[in-house]
């Protein structure tokens, strides 16, 4: 059943909109819901079969590897079979629907679960929200963009229909970003004989048994495939950007298992060089580099761009100034608790369309985004990082949460991440099932405890 906040009080209706969702995985669930919880009529385009985005596991990968092929065969979703969540339970769920553990049968209660149980747990908020009548599945926004009067046409394609017109008062971009591989240039490359692979299309290890296999990356799904794969290769060498030149060498633990500076160049003879000097012989290059963000369907008039990976300009994320409000992304930022800030995210766009809440003037927006811009340069922080957020994001939730009249975020859920976060550095084997933190997990229950049926 629901569970409804007592925290939560009603909100009064001013206007309602006809709002289309693009996307129901996380963000767009929780966009639904909030949307019309605040009176909004609703309509969710998903073009696969079920809810929860890149939470649904496929063992199938695209015809293309490397994701470059434009015509190439697409898998939305990037998880491996071994994947298990790198943040706890607890802190993930939405706020006034905590992802508790379930005992029955089929379910995974452990506190770190795999990718399964978290799909099943979105399930779960769709059929009990009853998002599930609003989504239109195997649904693909092909086009979606202003029409006359200011209002949106969006266009759609489905097994049914080849195109279906429809005008919607707002739009909001929930498509996720975990699907579009971004990948380095590699000196030699086009040359070497090897085979390459983006961490997208990774599934199982088995492909890699006895093999020599160079990873380049150092994030959550690096380090994870790395580990997937060292069970069963030759050698697994792990290619990082940044790294303190005492930490080169093999991996404490593994047998099997280096690590690198960057490759500096590849070669005809299937050698792969790093910058610290040392050359091998590789079967297997697999590129664990991140997504480019991707908005194949949105038609803005150059309104909003994609720029090394920086989307904009969006005021704090969500939304460009010239359309503001009727178009919104939610989701977009990364190293982030993403469940909770989709809520957010999702609620402020809800309140903003009802009129209940007001954004500042267009031209304020603009130097807001203009002053955050600068601070990045200032910074030296990359355009590529405009959406990193990391130890930003509780700033950035609670400011929203303000907005929204909404609590902010729990303390005990902000130190649950750090000290996960910290565990996963000291004990990157065992931090899913070794923790320090049962205190924190104690308030976690006091205030799930607080939340009506």
């Amino acid at each position: 059943m629901p569970i409804k906040s007592v925290m939560s009080t009603a909100a009064p209706l001013l206007t309602s909109r006809h709002v289309a969702v693009i996307g129901a995985g996380a963000a767009g669930l929780v966009a639904a819901r909030e949307l019309r919880r605040e009176g909004h009529r609703v309509v969710v385009f998903e073009r696969g079969k079920e809810v929860g985005g890149t939470w649904g596991y496929s063992p199938e990968v695209e015809s293309d590897p490397l994701g470059l092929d434009p015509n190439r065969s697409l898998v939305h979703s990037s998880l491996y079979d071994s994947l298990r969540t790198n943040l706890p339970r607890e802190s993930m769920g939405f706020r006034d629907y905590p992802f508790r553990k379930r005992e029955e049968k089929g379910r995974d209660s452990r506190r770190f679960p795999g990718h399964r149980e978290v799909l099943m747990y979105l399930r779960d908020f769709a059929v009990d929200f009853e998002i599930i009548e609003l989504v239109r599945f195997e649904t693909e926004v092909v086009f979606a963009g202003l029409g006359e009067g200011g209002k949106w046409r969006v266009t759609s394609t489905s097994p049914h229909n080849d195109h279906v017109d429809e005008i919607y008062d707002a739009v909001i971009v929930c498509n996720g970003h975990y699907f579009q591989p971004r990948l380095p240039r590699i000196p030699g490359i086009n040359a070497w004989p090897g085979k390459q692979m983006h961490s997208h299309n990774y599934r199982t290890p088995k492909p890699y048994q006895d093999k020599v296999v160079v990873l380049i990356g150092s994030s959550a799904s690096a380090v994870d495939i790395s580990r997937d794969i060292a069970t069963l290769a030759k050698e697994v060498h792990i290619a990082v950007r940044s790294l303190e030149e005492e930490k080169l060498g093999k991996v404490a633990g593994h047998e099997n298992m280096w690590l690198h500076s960057m490759i500096d160049s590849v070669h005809e003879d299937g050698k792969v060089v790093f910058q610290e000097g040392n050359a091998i012989g590789v079967d297997f290059i697999i590129h664990c580099t991140g997504y480019k963000y991707d908005f194949p369907f949105l038609e803005t008039k150059g309104e909003v761009t994609v720029d090394d990976n920086r989307v904009g300009p969006l005021y704090k994320h969500v939304f460009p100034p010239a359309l503001s409000p009727w178009l919104s992304f939610v989701g977009l930022p990364w190293k982030v608790l993403p469940f909770p800030m989709f809520e957010l995210q999702s609620k402020w766009i809800a309140g903003i369309l009802s009129n209940r809440i007001a954004l500042p003037s267009k031209e304020d927006m603009a130097e807001d985004i203009e002053a955050f811009y600068s601070s990045l340069e200032a910074s030296g922080t990359p355009k590529r990082y405009t959406h990193n957020m990391d130890i930003l994001q509780w700033d950035y939730n609670n400011w929203i949460a303000n907005r929204c009249g909404f609590p902010s975020i729990e303390e005990w859920r902000k130190q649950m991440c750090m000290a996960t976060s910290k565990n996963r550095v000291l004990r990157p084997e065992s931090y899913r099932d070794e923790w320090e933190d049962d205190d924190l997990v104690q308030q976690a229950e006091q205030d799930f405890a607080n939340y009506l049926i």
